[in-house]
C-alpha cells in the first residue's frame, strides 16, 4: 500500500508537459534497477559459492603436520624465521600445507626446568591426538642444547636440528644407530660455519699464532680444539671483554704478552667497533695483522686514526637476492642478522616440505608409537622406520640466500657435515680519521669446511699479513754476538748466523738488543731473576740468545731448545809465559861479573905466564942450547901466552907448555880452572833451557787450588761462579750432616765407631777456592777479567775461570793468553724461549734441519777456524822441540864478527906491508956476500933490509936483524 500511494503519489507529481515520456523512463528505469540487484546478489552468491568450494578443496588436498619447535631464548631470527615461513604457507595455498606449532623456549642454564617443559607439551600433545610429527630444534649449544638431543633420541621423534657443532661435537646424538641416523639430523648454521674462515685465512697466509676474539652471536665453545686443528698455530680463543673499554685493553694487552699478533674479531658490527677502539695505536703498525669477521651485511666505522684490516661479510648470491627482497618487503623477513634468519626460514620450509612428502607418499609409517617421558626405562626407544634424511635431501624448494650442502651418499655421516653455502666477500678496509675512507674487495670466500681462500689481489693479500717479528735480548759474547755497525741488525757472529738459518726456515723476523745488567740470568736468594730469563719470564722477551748454558734451574721457569753447540765446561785462562828469545841467551847463562871475573883471569894468568917464562932461566927463551935439539920450540912471548891460554879453553887445545916448570904449574892451573868453567857453562846453559821451557805452575784446577800465589776467580753472576759457589755449598751442608750423625747421641756405640774417622770424609777443595775466589774479588766483565790476567806474572798474578768457549776465542785472537787444564762441568748451549712458547717446537725442527745440513759445523768452521780475527801467534816452544835460533843464534854472529875480523886484519896487513914498509927483499947468501966496503965509508950491513929502496930511503939502515949471531946447521933460508 504504501509503495503504490508512493508511486501513485508521483505519478501526481509529474508535470503535464510530456507525461507519457516521462512515465515510461520512469518505469524502465525500476525495471532496471531490480535486474542490477538480481544480478549483484548473483554475483555475491556465486563468489561465496566459489570460496566455499575453494576451501573445500583446499581442506581436502591441504596436508597438516604437527611441529615442536624448540628454540633458545633470544634467538630472535630463528623465532622471527617461523613466523615468516606459517604467514608464507598461509598466503601460499598452492603448497597445501598446514603447520600446527607448539613453540618451547629452552632455558639455556637449568636442563630439568626445559625437560619438564618439554614433556608437559609432548604429553598434552598425545592426550589431544596432536603428536608431533618433527621437532624443530634450534637450540645452539650447552645445556638447552644438549637436553633437546636427549629427549628426541630417547622417544625416537624425527629431529632437524640447527644446533651448533661439527663431527662429534652432539654427544648425545655421537653414537647413533643406523635407523636413528634417518631421522635425528642437523645441519649447521651460518655463525657456526664463519669461524671456518679463520682456518683458511691461517693456511692461506701461514699465520703462526692467532687470538680469536667472538660475541655472543657466535659459539666457540665446541671450537678450541676444533677449528685449527693438524695446523701448528699457537692460538686463543676467547669471548670478548663485556665490561668496559679498560677491560677490554687489558684483555688484549694480555694476549699480546703471550706473543699473539695476529687478531681475529667475530662479531656483529658494534663488537667489532668496540674491539677496535680499545686497541693501542702501536698495535696497529705492520708486525700486527687484525681480521674482523660477521653476520651482517654493513660496514664498518670506528674512532681509529690509522688502521688497516681485513673485514669479511656474506652476501647473498645473485640468483635469490629477488626471493630475499620478496621475504623481506612482503613477509618482514628483516630480523638481523640477514643470513641467520634467511637460513632459518629455509631450513624450517625444508623440513615441513619434508614431512608433507613423506606423509603423502605413504614413507611415513601408520599408527606410528609415541613414547611419553614416565614410560621410557633407558632401553626401551620405539624403533622407527622413518628415512627422513633422503626426503629431507630431495627437496627442491628454492632457497633465499644460499644453497644447502647436504651429504647425499649414504655411508657418509650426516650430522656435522651438512651446512648451508654461501659466499662471504673478502674486503681490505683501511680507515683513517674515524670513518672507513677505502674499502675494495680482494677476494671471496665460499663457506665451507676447509673452503680455500680465493683471492684477486695476492699483492694486497701479502700487505695484510703481520710480519712476524720477535723481540731477542742477548750478552755480548764473542764469536756468538758481536757488535758489528755495518750489520744489517747491527751484531754479528756465531748465533747471529744461526739465527738468520732458523729465521729462514721458520719464516721470521726479529728486533736484537742487549740486555741491560749483561746476565744471561741468576737467580737470587728471594727467588727473583735477572738477566735475559727475567726478560722471558715478565714477556718483554720473545727468544735469549747467546752463549746460554742449560741449567736446571732456569728450565723450571723457561724453555730451552735443542742444543745448538757441543757440551761446554769451564776452564782456566793464564797468561802465557814469556820466555824471552835473545841471540846472546848462551851469555845470560853467568852473570856479568862473573864473565868479568873469567876475563881478568884469563889476562892475568897470560901475563903471569909470560912473566914466569921471561924471568925463568929454564924457559925455552933462557935456555936455547938445551932445547935446540926439540922439535917444537916456542918462544912465550906476551902474544904467544894469550894465545895459549884462549886455546887452551878449547877442544883444540893450547899447544906446547912452556919448558920451565913454573910456566906449567901456571899452565895447569889455567887448565883446571878452565875445566871447572867449561863444566859449570855447559850444565847451566842446558839446564837454563830447559827450565825457562817448564815454567808452568799451574796445569789443572787442582794445582790452582793448591797453590797461593795465584789469585783466581769467575765472572760476577755467570755460571762458573754460580758452580763454584753451588760445590761450596754442597761441601758444607755434606760435612754438617757428617757432623751432626758423628754427634748424634741416640745412635749406638758402635754406630757411632763407624762414623769416627781422624780424616774429613767430605772434602773441602770447593769450599776453600770459593773463599779464595772472594777474596781475590769476582770481576765484572770479561774485560776485566782479561785486563786482570794480562797484568799479572807467570809465578804470581791472576787466572780466570770461565766458560771454555770464551777462553778458547781469547787465545785464538790474542797472543799472550792461553788455556790451562782441562774442562769441568760441561753443559750444552741452546736457544732460550718463554716457557711453553710454541718457538721451542719450531726452532727445534730447524736446529735438526741445519744440523742434518752440516750447517752447524760450517758456522763453528767460519767462526773459529777462518775467523778473520785470529792472530798470527808464533808457535810456543814445546818440551819436545830443540833449542830455537832466536836462542842460540849469537854462536853464528860470533863466527861471523870473527871471519869478519880476520878479513879486516888481512886487509890491514897487506896494507902495512904492501905501502907502509915496501919491503925489499934479498936472499941470504947475497946478504953475507955484501960485506963492509972501505969505499962505502966502512958501513957494514948487519942483516937483510927490508925497507924502502932508493936514495931516499939509502941512509934508513932499517933492517931485520937476526936475534943471534949463530945459526942452526940445520937452518934453511926461505928465500
Amino acid at each position: 500500500m504504501s509503495t503504490q500511494s508512493s508511486n501513485t503519489q508521483r505519478r501526481v507529481s509529474v508535470p503535464d508537459g510530456g507525461s507519457c515520456g516521462a512515465v515510461s523512463f520512469w518505469v524502465a528505469w525500476n525495471i532496471m534497477e531490480k535486474r542490477f540487484r538480481t544480478l549483484k546478489y548473483l554475483w555475491l552468491l556465486w563468489t561465496l559459492l566459489q570460496s566455499a568450494l575453494h576451501v573445500d578443496i583446499e581442506a581436502q588436498t591441504s596436508q597438516n603436520i604437527n611441529v615442536f619447535f624448540i628454540n633458545e631464548v633470544d634467538n630472535e631470527p630463528a623465532t622471527k624465521a617461523i613466523e615468516v615461513v606459517l604467514t608464507y604457507l598461509k598466503k601460499n595455498p598452492s603448497y597445501g600445507l598446514s603447520v600446527q606449532i607448539e613453540s618451547i623456549e629452552a632455558n639455556k642454564t637449568d636442563a630439568k626446568i626445559l625437560l619438564e617443559a618439554i614433556c608437559n607439551k609432548y604429553v598434552a600433545s598425545i592426550e589431544k591426538k596432536q603428536m608431533p610429527h618433527l621437532v624443530l630444534d634450534t637450540t645452539k649449544a650447552g645445556v638447552a642444547s644438549e637436553t633437546v638431543k636427549s629427549f628426541t633420541q630417547a622417544l625416537g621423534l624425527p629431529t632437524i636440528s640447527a644446533s651448533y657443532g661439527q663431527e662429534g661435537d652432539l654427544r648425545q646424538w655421537r653414537d647413533l644407530d643406523e635407523a636413528k641416523q634417518k631421522y635425528l639430523l642437523q645441519v649447521m648454521p651460518p655463525a657456526d660455519i664463519i669461524p671456518e674462515a679463520v682456518r683458511s685465512i691461517v693456511k692461506r697466509l701461514n699465520i703462526t699464532n692467532a687470538a680469536i676474539l667472538y660475541d655472543d652471536t657466535f659459539v666457540m665453545d665446541h671450537k678450541y680444539k676444533s677449528l685449527l686443528q693438524n695446523i701448528q698455530t699457537r692460538h686463543v680463543i676467547t669471548a670478548i671483554a663485556k665490561d668496559g673499554k679498560r677491560e677490554r685493553e687489558e684483555q688484549i694487552e694480555k694476549l699480546r704478552n703471550l706473543d699473539i699478533n695476529n687478531f681475529f674479531v667475530l662479531g656483529n658490527l658494534q663488537s667489532i667497533r668496540m674491539v677496535l677502539e680499545s686497541v693501542k695505536p702501536a698495535y696497529f703498525e705492520r708486525n700486527f695483522a687484525w681480521h674482523a669477521i660477521t653476520q651482517s651485511e654493513g660496514e664498518v666505522s670506528s674512532q681509529r686514526d690509522n688502521a688497516t684490516i681485513m673485514f669479511l661479510k656474506p652476501m647473498a648470491y645473485t640468483q635469490y637476492r629477488d626471493r630475499l627482497g620478496l621475504l623481506r618487503t612482503t613477509f618482514n623477513l628483516n630480523e638481523e642478522p640477514q643470513l641467520a634468519s634467511a637460513f632459518y626460514f629455509d631450513l624450517a620450509l625444508r623440513s615441513f616440505l619434508a614431512i608433507k612428502e613423506m606423509l603423502q607418499s605413504g614413507a611415513w609409517p601408520k599408527d606410528m608409537e609415541y613414547l611419553r617421558c614416565d614410560d621410557f626405562q633407558g632401553g626401551n626407544t620405539p624403533e622407527r622406520n622413518i628415512d627422513l634424511r633422503q626426503y629431507f635431501t630431495q627437496v627442491s624448494e628454492p632457497t633465499s640466500y644460499g644453497t644447502f650442502e647436504l651429504v647425499t651418499q649414504p655411508r657418509r655421516p650426516f650430522n656435522g657435515f651438512s651446512y648451508m653455502k654461501f659466499e662471504m666477500d673478502i674486503n681490505v678496509l683501511q680507515i683513517r680519521g674515524g670513518s672507513s675512507v677505502n674499502s675494495k674487495s680482494i677476494g671471496t670466500w665460499t663457506a665451507g669446511l676447509d673452503s680455500p681462500l680465493v683471492v684477486k689481489d695476492e699483492e694486497q693479500m701479502k700487505n695484510l699479513t703481520a710480519d712476524t717479528v720477535y723481540r731477542i735480548y742477548t750478552v755480548v759474547q764473542a764469536p756468538f754476538i758481536m757488535r758489528d755497525e755495518t750489520a744489517p741488525k747491527g751484531y754479528k757472529g756465531y748465533c747471529i748466523d744461526l739465527i738468520n738459518e732458523i729465521a729462514a726456515i721458520v719464516h721470521f723476523d726479529y728486533e736484537i738488543q742487549e740486555v741491560e745488567d749483561g746476565k744471561f740470568g741468576n737467580m737470587d736468594e728471594k727467588g727473583d731473576w735477572n738477566g735475559i730469563v727475567k726478560k722471558l719470564i715478565d714477556k718483554q722477551a720473545d727468544i735469549g740468545l747467546g752463549s746460554m748454558s742449560v741449567m736446571a734451574e732456569r728450565e723450571i721457569v723457561i724453555d730451552f731448545t735443542v742444543p745448538y753447540y757441543d757440551l761446554v765446561g769451564i776452564t782456566i785462562m793464564m797468561q802465557r809465559p814469556s820466555s824471552p828469545s835473545s841471540l846472546f841467551k848462551f851469555l845470560t847463562v853467568l852473570e856479568t861479573n862473573v864473565w868479568l871475573c873469567i876475563l881478568a883471569a884469563y889476562f892475568f894468568t897470560s901475563f903471569l905466564m909470560w912473566v914466569f917464562d921471561r924471568w925463568s932461566p929454564y924457559s925455552y927463551q933462557n935456555n936455547r942450547d938445551k932445547y935446540k935439539d926439540d922439535e917444537e920450540k916456542r918462544e912465550f912471548n906476551l902474544k904467544e901466552c894469550l894465545w895459549f891460554c884462549m886455546t887452551s879453553l878449547t877442544p883444540q887445545g893450547g899447544g906446547e907448555a912452556p919448558k920451565n916448570l913454573s910456566g906449567r904449574l901456571v899452565a895447569a892451573t889455567w887448565w883446571l880452572f878452565g875445566f871447572i868453567i867449561i863444566a859449570s857453562y855447559t850444565a847451566n846453559l842446558a839446564a837454563f833451557l830447559t827450565v825457562s821451557r817448564l815454567d808452568t805452575p799451574v796445569e789443572s784446577l787442582d794445582d790452582l787450588a793448591k797453590q797461593y800465589k795465584i789469585l783466581y776467580a769467575p765472572l760476577n753472576g755467570s755460571a762458573a761462579m754460580t758452580y763454584f759457589e753451588r760445590m761450596a755449598n754442597i761441601e758444607q751442608m755434606f760435612y754438617e750432616i757428617w757432623k751432626d750423625l758423628s754427634l748424634n747421641d741416640s745412635l749406638t756405640p758402635l754406630e757411632r765407631s763407624k762414623l769416627a774417622v781422624w780424616d774429613y770424609p767430605v772434602s773441602d777443595k770447593y769450599t776453600k777456592m770459593w773463599q779464595a775466589m772472594q777474596e781475590a774479588g769476582l770481576p765484572a766483565t770479561l774485560d776485566d777479567a782479561v785486563t786482570r790476567v794480562r797484568n799479572s806474572s807467570t809465578a804470581t798474578g791472576f787466572a780466570f775461570l770461565g766458560d771454555a768457549t770464551d777462553i778458547r776465542y781469547l787465545q785464538l785472537t790474542n797472543c799472550d793468553l792461553q788455556v790451562v787444564g782441562e774442562e769441568f762441568s760441561r753443559k750444552p748451549y741452546a736457544i732460550a724461549v718463554q716457557q711453553g712458547s710454541h718457538l721451542k717446537d719450531q726452532f727445534n725442527n730447524a736446529i735438526l734441519t741445519l744440523l742434518n745440513k752440516r750447517q752447524l759445523e760450517k758456522l763453528k768452521e767460519k767462526w773459529w777456524k777462518n775467523d778473520e780475527a785470529q792472530a798470527n801467534c808464533e808457535k810456543p816452544e814445546d818440551q819436545s822441540d830443540g833449542i830455537s835460533i832466536q836462542n842460540i843464534g849469537g854462536v853464528f854472529i860470533v863466527i861471523f864478527v870473527g871471519i869478519g875480523m880476520a878479513c879486516i886484519t888481512l886487509v890491514f896487513e897487506y896494507w902495512w906491508y904492501r905501502y907502509r914498509k915496501n919491503p925489499r927483499i934479498i936472499d941470504v947468501a947475497e946478504a953475507n956476500a955484501t960485506q963492509p966496503n972501505p969505499k962505502d965509508g966502512g958501513k957494514a950491513n948487519d942483516g937483510v933490509i927490508l925497507g924502502h929502496s932508493g936514495e931516499k930511503f939509502e941512509k934508513s939502515n932499517a933492517a931485520l936483524r937476526p936475534r943471534f949471531n949463530q945459526f942452526p946447521a940445520t937452518f934453511k933460508p926461505r928465500f
